[in-house]
């Protein structure tokens, strides 16, 4: 693992947090819930949601891992179909953030500290949204000529994952306290992650 991560491009990894972190930043179904914990339980509980949510993204993460090895291993060009299918599912998604609500009072979150980490977890776990959206971006970021594709989306994983949970407890922890402020920005990050989407997907037809 560590010799794969080595063997990774700085500028690939530099530009994968780049887009991660802008990414994570938009308001989907893990921000809305984690700023509805906050609104409702206070910092504590927005930060236990994100928990939660981040354990979720891994469950997705190595499932991501495994299923991308087995298929590279039986299927001819499983690789490349997984490449092609996921530019098509980001420019949808880079249409879906453009048109996106700023709403982020409809997350129904809880108060409860344990409760939030469960349902943090079952939101993302369960949502076969997220499992795609893994699927269609992580792959993105790797090389199968540099080490085994299945350790760089673990470690790719992680760093998503780190950075996620960063910025989702950010907004839990806000929420309460900037709610007015953040609504007025989340426009703006809206139309700056589609250009992002469909910057990625117009980059996998092109190569």
């Amino acid at each position: 693992m560590i010799e794969t991560l080595l063997a990774m491009d700085p500028i690939t990894i530099a530009t994968f947090i780049g887009a991660g972190v802008l990414l994570n930043l938009t308001p989907g179904a893990d921000v809305v819930f984690a700023s509805a914990c906050g609104i409702s339980g206070g910092w504590r509980a927005g930060v236990s949601a994100a928990f939660g949510i981040s354990i979720g993204s891994l469950f997705h993460i190595a499932l991501a891992a495994i299923g991308v090895s087995a298929l590279a291993l039986t299927i001819p060009h499983a690789y490349d179909a997984i490449r092609y299918l996921g530019a098509a599912y980001l420019a949808y998604l880079a249409f879906k953030s453009w048109i996106a609500s700023t709403d982020l009072s409809q997350g129904r979150g809880v108060s409860g500290l344990g409760r939030a980490v469960a349902r943090g977890f079952l939101t993302s776990a369960l949502n076969p949204k997220v499992a795609l959206f893994i699927l269609a971006f992580l792959p993105q970021f790797t090389d199968p000529a540099i080490g085994p594709v299945w350790q760089q989306i673990l470690i790719l994983g992680v760093m998503f994952s780190t950075t996620g949970i960063i910025i989702t407890s950010a907004y839990g922890v806000a929420a309460g306290i900037f709610g007015n402020v953040l609504r007025a920005r989340m426009g703006l990050m809206n139309k700056l992650t589609a250009l992002v989407f469909g910057g990625l997907a117009a980059r996998l037809v092109l190569d």
